[in-house]
């Protein structure tokens, strides 16, 4: 199935799990688009599609009460370069709102922090040229590149959503990394409890966001 075909099928099935009880009155409540931008990460790397970040983040956002389809736009191995050339297949879905988590993958690969830079930077702006909310999702360097690097790389993620007046989740995998239990035997990307922790984590920014598209509608 492809992922345009996968995003129907789950569009119908949120439809499904809440129906417009609103339709009489002329007020139903929009089902949200959330699409998650990003690498292997997001694409749930050794994990079943149904235990990747945004399957369980579309769990969590159902629980508790919000109509929401969450899209996996993550591709395992992608850097800010690939998330910036494939963002436009993302768009053409129609989100209301991205999430963007890309370059771990940067890092590893000890690509130059200002390219880095520059990709999240021209995403952001696409997304805000398009009308397309955004919540960045931040990464850390490993250390061992030394103190020169990962602070450079650090701060790209605070500094371009004070730019951008984007909300910012300051590291994606908070209170997941260095925690061996917490990942799978590569000790770099999240198992099916990790992905649980960061779930956790995020969902407070990602049910604001969605307060605000909320807030707009109502206004």
């Amino acid at each position: 199935m492809n992922a345009p075909s996968v995003w129907l099928l789950t569009t119908l099935l949120a439809l499904l799990l809440f129906p417009a009880s609103g339709i009489c009155n002329g007020t139903t409540p929009p089902t949200w688009r959330i699409a998650v931008l990003g690498d292997s990460l997001v694409a749930g790397y050794g994990l079943p599609a149904e235990q990747a970040f945004p399957a369980r983040l579309q769990e969590a956002l159902l629980e508790r009460g919000h109509r929401v389809v969450v899209q996996n736009a993550g591709v395992s191995g992608d850097t800010t370069a690939g998330g910036l050339a494939r963002l436009e297949w993302t768009l053409a879905e129609r989100p209301d709102l991205v999430i963007v988590e890309l370059g771990g993958n940067d890092a590893l690969r000890g690509l130059d922090p200002q390219q880095t830079r520059e990709n999240v930077d021209a995403i952001l702006s696409r997304l805000h040229t398009a009308g397309v909310r955004a919540l960045l999702a931040g990464m850390r360097a490993p250390r061992n590149l030394g103190s020169d690097y990962y602070t450079k790389f650090d701060r790209i993620y605070p500094d371009l959503a004070i730019r951008h007046a984007v909300p910012l989740y300051p590291f994606f995998l908070e209170g997941v990394a260095g925690h061996p239990e917490l990942n799978l035997q590569d000790g770099i990307h999240p198992n099916v409890d990790g992905v649980a922790v960061i779930v956790c984590g995020i969902l407070p920014q990602v049910e604001e966001a969605l307060g605000r598209l909320e807030k707009i509608v109502s206004d």
